[in-house]
């Protein structure tokens, strides 16, 4: 049976997310007054060794080698999905039908396929009382929750251009060996879905408006790279780099890339959106920093004011330390979790919810169709 108090964590994967994701939990109990406790319960990985030491690093209780016996566990109400992208359709449709609440990290699915498959999960597990969410972490960003809402106020008026780009460099070296990000039965798409996801789904929280149609190319500029067990070499089945235009529902224009192929930009994140009335703009590298322009100051003072979001009335800000000491990458997880546990508490749908999820995986397929297609427009399936 639950208990009242807590929220007892299973976690599948133990890489990178699954550090992330830790932390997240253990710190959001201590960084905010939530209504449930969150447990380090057990965490699934396929090498014993490797979780077992993971495990005593991060203070989860117990491991397990199957993630079936995980979502089984009576001791267990949600299921944190950091697994690779090929795992996340099998272990969130038998976490959903076993009752369990689910985080699952971006981009939900391989395909749109899966993706409409775990929405409808999702969905009639809703009914039972289990509710779902997409981890896209950094609208938890307080700079990027307060543009948003300096969008929703309409200080930016009629929004105009949406300009968004991710930029990484961590392949640059052809001799970077063939990890399971470059192959896409385990990952799905390259840059486009693990970096280029985070700005699709920033530019549709922000404005509130949906994209609709894209003109895309992609680009792989590596095609083979060693095995990681020195056998050989492989073929890179995935993009490196992806631009592409589009348009949304409230009629504003957007560009978009994502590439891991930025020579010095080691995780340079970046989105202006210009209005009618006003303009904002973020970059990453400064993450407590977004930067607004009011055009109807007088032109004898105009210019971008920037904004530091450390204050107690800022977003998320409550739980974390005084004015002008700021948060970093590992704080937007914290945040992350706190939303989602708030959210399971109050029995009310945590965002973003796995059809958002399912329309962001809509757009990269419409990217990749397009790209495929000499760049011709591609609308958004049901947008």
């Amino acid at each position: 049976m639950p208990a009242e108090d807590q929220l007892r964590i299973g976690m599948i994967g133990y890489g990178f997310m699954g550090r992330a994701h830790s932390q997240a939990w253990l710190l959001a109990a201590r960084a905010f007054e939530l209504p449930v406790r969150p447990e380090l319960t057990v965490v699934a990985g396929r090498n014993e060794q490797a979780v077992e030491s993971f495990a005593d690093t991060w203070g989860w209780a117990a491991t397990d080698r199957d993630w079936r016996r995980v979502v089984e566990r009576d001791d267990v109400d949600l299921i944190d999905i950091c697994a690779p992208g090929d795992q996340h359709r099998e272990i969130a449709l038998a976490a959903l039908a076993a009752g369990k609440h689910v985080l699952c990290e971006k981009p939900l699915a391989n395909s749109v396929a899966e993706a409409e498959e775990m929405t409808a999960a999702a969905e009639a597990a809703r009914g039972r009382g289990a509710r779902s969410m997409v981890g896209f972490s950094y609208r938890r960003t307080p700079a990027l929750a307060l543009a948003r809402e300096w969008v929703a106020q309409g200080r930016l008026g009629t929004i105009r251009h949406i300009r968004a780009a991710y930029l990484q460099d961590w392949i640059v070296d052809p001799n970077f060996p063939l990890v399971w990000r470059l192959q896409r039965e385990a990952a799905g798409s390259g840059a486009l879905g693990d970096i280029g996801a985070h700005v699709v789904d920033l530019a549709q929280f922000l404005t509130g408006q949906r994209i609709t149609g894209v003109s895309a190319i992609t680009e792989t500029f590596v095609k083979e790279r060693p095995l990681s067990d020195g056998t050989g070499r492989g073929p890179v089945t995935v993009d490196d780099a992806s631009l592409f235009l589009a348009r949304t529902d409230g009629g504003a224009l957007a560009t978009f890339e994502a590439t891991r192929f930025a020579t010095g930009r080691r995780n340079a994140m970046r989105i202006e959106l210009n209005g009618s009335a006003g303009s904002v703009a973020f970059d990453f590298e400064r993450s407590n920093e977004v930067h607004f322009f009011d055009n109807t100051d007088d032109s004898a003072l105009a210019g971008f004011k920037r904004v530091q979001s450390t204050e107690p009335e800022h977003p998320y800000l409550s739980g974390w330390w005084p004015p002008g000491h700021g948060l970093g990458y590992d704080h937007t997880f914290v945040n992350q979790a706190r939303d989602l546990i708030v959210a399971i508490a109050a029995d009310t749908d945590p965002e973003p919810s796995f059809a958002d999820g399912l329309q962001i995986q809509r757009v990269l397929a419409a990217v990749e169709a397009s790209a495929a297609n000499s760049s011709t427009w591609t609308p958004i399936a049901g947008a």
